[in-house]
């Protein structure tokens, strides 16, 4: 039978849609794979629905948030191989002329002390964060990479399931910033905010649950292998 993959919709839109009939040769694995989130790829390995599951979250801070509300599954169990890491990207609607902030002023942004763009130099139209609901990789990095651990605190944020409807909101919507995938943006041509004093970047990662099988490390291996090959073209 194929080898099952779950999770992160990160990991499968970067290394698992272009790349998996390679993946797959290199492995000699065929692979099914299921996209959700990062956190509902963990709960399925746990839960031994899936062989594997794609992250894209810090692995620490994911195993820790549900460990707290899952205390009868076997996380110790887990196993973690980082692959490669992507950089995130906060996505602007175009009539926002906003290109450009401080770490300090995106943190501001993130924690309710500034609500609308025109105290960033954009119109004025209130700042409507767009992300993916609890569980989503992108929203734990920032939190983490960015807030120190601190949640993100703004009123009337827009939640979403997907990566990708993240992106579908922030086209329609003037006054949205979205936290998002950089390589989804660059998709869709929709233009970003870029941090002038920091780079917030999501690793991306396989999970087993124990030692992976003969067949589970040949797909790591050949994962890792493109990772790589796409590091050095870039």
């Amino acid at each position: 039978e194929p080898l099952k993959l779950g999770g992160s919709t990160t990991f499968n839109f970067v290394i698992m849609q272009p790349y998996r009939v390679k993946i797959e040769e290199a492995s000699k694995t065929e692979l099914t794979v299921t996209p959700s989130k990062s956190s509902g790829g963990i709960i399925s390995l746990l839960e031994r629905r899936i062989d594997i599951a794609m992250l894209s979250a810090p692995f620490e801070g994911k195993v820790e948030l549900l460990r707290s509300s899952r205390l009868d599954l076997p996380f110790h169990q887990l196993r973690h191989f980082p692959i490669t890491r992507t950089r995130m990207a906060f996505a602007v609607h175009p009539e926002i002329t906003v290109r450009s902030l401080t770490a300090q002023q995106m943190r501001r942004v993130l924690s309710g002390g500034v609500e609308n763009w025109r105290d960033l130099g954009g119109p004025d139209l209130p700042i409507r964060l767009v992300m993916v609901r609890e569980g989503g990789g992108v929203k734990l990095t920032v939190e983490q990479e960015l807030l120190e651990g601190k949640p993100i605190t703004v009123r009337d944020a827009i939640y979403v399931q997907s990566g990708s409807q993240v992106v579908r909101v922030v086209q329609q919507l003037p006054g949205a910033l979205g936290l998002a995938q950089l390589n989804r943006l660059r998709t869709e041509n929709l233009p970003e905010i870029v941090l002038a004093d920091h780079q917030v970047s999501q690793e991306l990662s396989l999970v087993t649950l124990g030692e992976p099988s003969t067949a589970a490390k040949a797909v790591i291996d050949a994962t890792r292998d493109v990772a790589q090959k796409l590091m050095n073209e870039d």
